[in-house]
């Protein structure tokens, strides 16, 4: 089955590179016109470029906003350039995040742990505020939150993220129930992903975690945004409040054992 996109407009927050930019690439090549946000302009015009580049002959057009994922100001802001720009917004999808700490829960600091919040947690809240007082009351739509099995899970060095993830996982149950039937509202929770952001833990255990898997590999972007592109496409449209594991079988193995 082919899931198409067409004449529908998706918005996605860390759209510059990694997870975000896969999930616009996969969004774009479906025929969906796609605005990318982030906070940095080069990033942005780099990925547009790359997306750009890519995509096949039925893609939709590509174009980016900066702004600050945690600003609930900016959010409104790049909200109301994807309605000038495309018209509306169908597809919210909140991927941006931050994770300005590593080590023990116990220690991190009021600003550290805020941040972190400010940007994962309340920054999507405020992103879907901003989608639905635009148009997607009305009009209807599809919110995807990028959640992590770290938010099902406890592991150490990464905690406090972990936590905020944890709580994108019931916001997304929360907000279904109480956005829908115009809105539905998913997420993915994806395991090691071979990104920027992930990069420490990969280049320097990346193939001992993978043996551990029964998928034998790690995540690469593309695998997190075609899950992306199905729970945002007509194909999924029974499905809302649910997050959806892409961890190559990470999960099982922590919660199991094999005789």
């Amino acid at each position: 089955m082919e899931l198409r996109l067409d004449g529908r407009t998706a918005l996605v927050t860390g759209g510059s590179r990694g997870i975000g930019q896969a999930i616009a690439r996969q969004f774009c090549d479906a025929g969906a016109s796609v605005m990318l946000s982030s906070r940095r302009a080069e990033g942005l015009a780099a990925s547009a470029a790359a997306i750009e580049g890519s995509v096949g002959g039925r893609a939709g057009d590509v174009a980016w906003h900066v702004a600050n994922a945690g600003d609930p100001e900016q959010a409104a802001a790049c909200v109301a350039a994807a309605h000038e720009r495309f018209g509306g917004v169908d597809i919210l999808v909140n991927n941006a995040a931050t994770n300005p700490y590593y080590g023990p829960v116990i220690d991190i600091d009021r600003g550290q742990a805020d941040k972190t919040v400010r940007v994962n947690q309340s920054g999507y809240l405020e992103w879907v505020q901003a989608a639905w007082r635009a148009g997607m009351a009305e009009h209807g739509g599809v919110v995807l939150n990028v959640a992590s099995i770290g938010g099902l899970a406890v592991e150490g060095g990464i905690g406090w993220y972990n936590v905020t993830k944890a709580a994108v996982i019931h916001l997304t149950r929360q907000l279904a129930g109480e956005l829908g039937p115009a809105v539905r509202v998913n997420a993915v929770a994806p395991g090691l992903v071979k990104t920027e952001l992930a990069r420490t833990l990969w280049e320097t255990a990346g193939e001992q975690i993978a043996r551990r898997l029964p998928a034998r590999r790690l995540g690469e972007p593309d695998d997190v945004a075609r899950a992306a592109l199905f729970l945002c496409s007509d194909a999924a449209s029974w499905i809302t409040g649910q997050t959806l594991v892409v961890d190559g079988g990470s999960l099982c193995m922590a919660t199991g054992s094999l005789s």
